[in-house]
């Protein structure tokens, strides 16, 4: 193999995506590293480390080493990062690959290089670096090189952007660091303020995703939760249902809303009047949020369409990115 591969990478705070020219998405586990504690050594990457989250013994530590869309702990990065691209071959004797890798919109020159260098130190022989909800919009096929607005959502686990663009660039955005683990928090506090129970942040994820709801109303399902009562201290149980994750997230979910209201304010007039017709595209994996749509449409009187593969929207611009790399500066 004499020919470097093209790869691009959704370094997520949550989820880290690879996708190898030619080939397609050959790579979607959650962003975690087990290490032993002492000797730090590499135990689990992926699926099989955040299975581990919450549940280690005190030898072994299971690592988030992105926080809020940026790297947080930058040799697990590393080590994640070398971990993948060797067990997807990337990298052969004689060839180092090209990738190109997405960050939010309004990260710091400091940040970008942090993101830049552990793609260097994993084996790239160059790295592009591109603004995630211009990557997410042409992976949920929009056309954003023509003059006309279009307006991306991304909701990812560390961080939402929000941003409008046109001829192919930003014209308006801001990132905020409340997304998917924000709003996990979020119930956690609610189930520990109102019914004295500690849960653990997967079990606040899984009550999101099977029962949450952005929007009063959109569905009224209830989910058996286990804890630790605080007043006991013993494993408890109670139901909740879905009226509550809404009032848990309500207050994250206005900071999103404000957010989209703060860009829309910022754009030039001939652009509002294009997202008027066309609406605001939602990608990452907060648009799964059940009523999510139905909030953002009520609250801002614009269409809002959910990418039909959110969750892949940025993996899936970095395939078509990579085909153009020409117009990648």
């Amino acid at each position: 193999m004499l020919f470097s591969k093209a790869v691009g990478i959704d370094l997520g705070t949550a989820n880290m995506l690879i996708y190898v020219k030619g080939e397609g998405i050959v790579l979607d586990e959650p962003s975690v590293v087990a290490l032993e504690a002492e000797t730090k050594k590499c135990i689990a990457v992926g699926q099989e480390a955040k299975d581990m989250l919450g549940r280690t013994p005190m030898r072994i530590m299971a690592i988030r080493p992105l926080k809020d869309g940026v790297i947080a702990d930058f040799e697990v990065t590393e080590i994640m990062l070398q971990y993948f691209i060797r067990k997807l071959k990337l990298k052969g004797m004689f060839s180092r690959p090209t990738i190109l890798i997405c960050c939010p919109s309004n990260i710091t020159s400091v940040e970008r290089n942090a993101i830049r260098d552990a793609a260097y130190r994993a084996g790239a022989k160059r790295v592009y670096i591109e603004e995630e909800p211009k990557v997410a919009a042409i992976g949920a096929g929009l056309d954003i090189s023509k003059p006309s607005g279009s307006m991306v959502l991304d909701i990812g686990g560390g961080t939402t952007d929000v941003a409008i663009l046109s001829l192919g660039e930003i014209v308006t955005s801001t990132s905020l660091k409340i997304a998917g683990d924000k709003m996990d928090r979020d119930i956690i506090k609610y189930v520990k303020d109102s019914y004295k129970l500690l849960i653990g942040d997967r079990t606040a994820e899984e009550i999101k995703k099977r029962i949450g709801t952005a929007w009063r109303g959109s569905r009224t399902d209830t989910l058996e939760v286990h804890g630790r009562d605080l007043v006991t201290g013993l494993p408890h149980t109670i139901t909740i249902n879905s009226e509550e994750t809404e009032l848990a997230m309500r207050e994250s979910l206005q900071d999103i809303v404000r957010a989209c209201r703060t860009v829309l304010e910022q754009t030039p007039p001939e652009l509002s009047a294009d997202i008027v017709t066309r609406g605001i595209v939602l990608t990452g994996g907060g648009a799964l949020l059940r009523g999510i749509d139905e909030l953002l449409m009520n609250e801002l009187n614009i269409p809002v369409y959910v990418a039909e593969n959110a969750l892949r929207c940025v993996a899936e611009g970095t395939g078509i990115m990579l085909e153009n790399l020409h117009l990648v500066r």
